[in-house]
């Protein structure tokens, strides 16, 4: 998902996350002598200071990488609301959802889009989506010639399987016409639930088909690279637990190939982790500070790249665009400071917060903004974005031609 409302906006079955800068917990290494007698020494004072416990959990939480606030909320007013509910209400209420609905309210009054609670299976969705694990039957639709149309077809899908190629056109799904219908909403009803059946007609030159397919938990990695004329051309979809290691397997490739330059493609990736931004850029960076993340003004964590830059020295153009997101700025605002790669495209997202995935009771989680990001040059680029050094657009005709003058543009640099 993105928030680039343009004609060649991609929608995968396995949506990547939007606008996403998940920092995974960091736990501090404790020995099991030192936490035990950590446990002794605050169940002892917790029990001398009675009503202070709150204040001695935020004390010694640090010390196993725990935030912990004092002060508490006042929830008689939450209480009088359910009570006067569950007493005159003309149906039957779901304690589950009334509970998830407080939170999701409470959470929402802060005030911030980022800062979003989940519940059980909003949050399995969340964690599918980050790691690219949707049911679905393996294909990317985009509109070409203002028609839903297959992108790509995902290797051992069951799109492959049934047999869909790269320009079939989304007749109908499920017997629901999708004629003229944006990519988004075709892919919304594409999906479904691994080991049920969706039927669709497809239209490939001036024949009609009609297929029936089981859809399956599809694993899409995050990385694709190739080589055209001498280039390496490296795409990122998302930045997940795989991504560094495919980005330097792909790196370790162009290199034995001898490839005159690289493009990495981030158009339309929303994000995702921080410390695979940080082990991508390391390919091209020595032990420089990619990110630097502030709170309240204040330096909390200064993220450096690895040791082990196989592709430094190497040409290199970064493509991105509207939906390039978070991690995705991240990466390329770091290459950029440092002048080892060149942008081209559309200006980015302009997502410049981070945030913290917390687990809650019964597999619900809070999602909560930490800290904002700043560039190895000291920007911040929230609803600023990052400027191309080179801004090329694609427009409506491109797309329905199958053109990507970003690309061409990109590879044109380093030839």
């Amino acid at each position: 998902m993105s928030n680039n409302n343009s004609i060649d906006q991609p929608a995968e079955e396995q949506s990547s996350p939007s606008t996403e800068h998940a920092r995974r917990p960091k736990m501090k290494q404790i020995s099991p002598a030192t936490f035990f007698a950590s446990l002794a020494l605050m169940a002892l004072v917790a029990f001398v200071a009675g009503s202070r416990s709150d204040q001695i959990y935020a004390a010694v939480g640090p010390m196993f990488g725990i935030r912990v606030a004092t002060g508490s909320l006042d929830t008689s007013v939450l209480q009088q609301t359910y009570q006067n509910l569950k007493a005159n209400f003309d149906g039957k209420l779901d304690t589950k959802k009334l509970e998830d609905g407080a939170a999701r309210g409470m959470v929402a009054a802060a005030g911030d889009q980022y800062t979003v609670f989940m519940d059980k299976k909003e949050a399995e969705d969340f964690n599918k989506s980050l790691d690219g694990q949707v049911s679905g039957i393996g294909c990317e639709i985009g509109v070409r010639n203002d028609q839903p149309t297959v992108l790509r077809v995902i290797s051992n899908s069951p799109a492959e399987q049934a047999g869909l190629q790269t320009g079939d056109v989304f007749v109908s799904v499920n017997g629901t016409s999708v004629v003229g219908k944006d990519s988004a909403t075709v892919a919304q009803a594409v999906r479904g639930n691994a080991g049920t059946s969706v039927k669709l007609a497809m239209q490939r030159g001036g024949t009609t088909t009609d297929y029936t397919i089981t859809r399956a938990q599809v694993d899409d990695p995050s990385v694709r690279w190739s080589e055209q004329n001498g280039i390496g051309i490296m795409t990122i979809s998302r930045f997940d637990t795989q991504t560094g290691n495919l980005a330097t397997k792909a790196a370790q490739e162009f290199k034995s190939k001898s490839v005159r330059g690289v493009v990495v493609d981030l158009r339309d990736n929303g994000g995702g982790y921080l410390d695979a931004a940080q082990a991508v850029a390391g390919l091209w960076l020595d032990h420089k500070l990619v990110v630097t993340e502030k709170t309240n003004g204040q330096v909390v964590d200064s993220i450096m790249s690895g040791s082990n830059p196989i592709l430094a020295g190497l040409k290199t153009v970064v493509l991105v665009n509207g939906g390039s997101a978070s991690a995705s700025e991240i990466l390329s605002g770091a290459l950029q400071d440092y002048g080892v790669a060149t942008l081209v495209g559309e200006k980015t997202f302009g997502k410049g917060t981070v945030q913290k995935v917390i687990s809650l009771p019964d597999g619900r989680i809070l999602k909560v903004t930490v800290a904002r990001w700043y560039t190895p040059k000291g920007k911040n680029i929230t609803a600023q974005g990052i400027e191309p050094n080179h801004k090329i657009s694609i427009s409506a005709a491109d797309s329905n031609a199958g053109r990507d003058p970003q690309l061409d543009a990109a590879i044109g640099l380093l030839l």
